[in-house]
């Protein structure tokens, strides 16, 4: 009796409609959780360039192209290109390897494979900013990618910002 009573006095609207904002808010906290931050794929590229240079490029590919694996977090994945734009690993889409990307365009037309190869000739690291497709909400969207030049290959990690 007393809960209907306190029910009454504070509305039952406002009851519902905090309830309906509580599952927002966790909605929202679990989309935020599944994608990854600049830090994340920092630490993810770092983790990446270390272990290949520990076990080598067949040991690595074959990791970094696992979908379920250690190198593909929330929306992160590792990619690898040679200094041609050729696609040597590819963490969220291996129909791709095996491809020449060099002539890919942003949705801005900027040929950004071809942007990093070119910046791997001046420095070993770098990054690259460029609006591309999110697979998660299907919407061109900005993105900065982080890449590390080692020896022939170029190894890659980017997020939406």
């Amino acid at each position: 009796m007393e809960t209907i009573t306190a029910f009454k006095r504070i509305g039952i609207e406002k009851i519902i409609l905090a309830g309906i904002m509580i599952g927002l808010l966790c909605v929202g906290g679990a989309y935020a959780e599944e994608k990854g931050l600049a830090n994340d794929a920092k630490a993810l590229l770092s983790r990446a360039v270390t272990y290949y240079k520990a076990n080598g490029r067949d040991k690595a590919f074959a990791q970094f192209n696992n979908p379920k694996g250690r190198f593909v977090h929330s929306d992160l994945y590792i990619y690898v290109i040679d200094p041609d734009g050729n696609i040597l690993a590819h963490g969220a889409d291996p129909k791709l390897i095996g491809q020449s990307l060099i002539d890919r365009e942003d949705a801005a037309g900027k040929k950004f494979i071809k942007a990093i190869i070119d910046d791997t000739k001046v420095n070993n690291k770098g990054v690259m900013d460029y609006k591309w497709m999110n697979p998660q909400t299907r919407k061109i969207e900005p993105k900065r990618t982080f890449f590390e030049r080692i020896g022939d290959v170029i190894i890659i990690c980017g997020y939406y910002k």
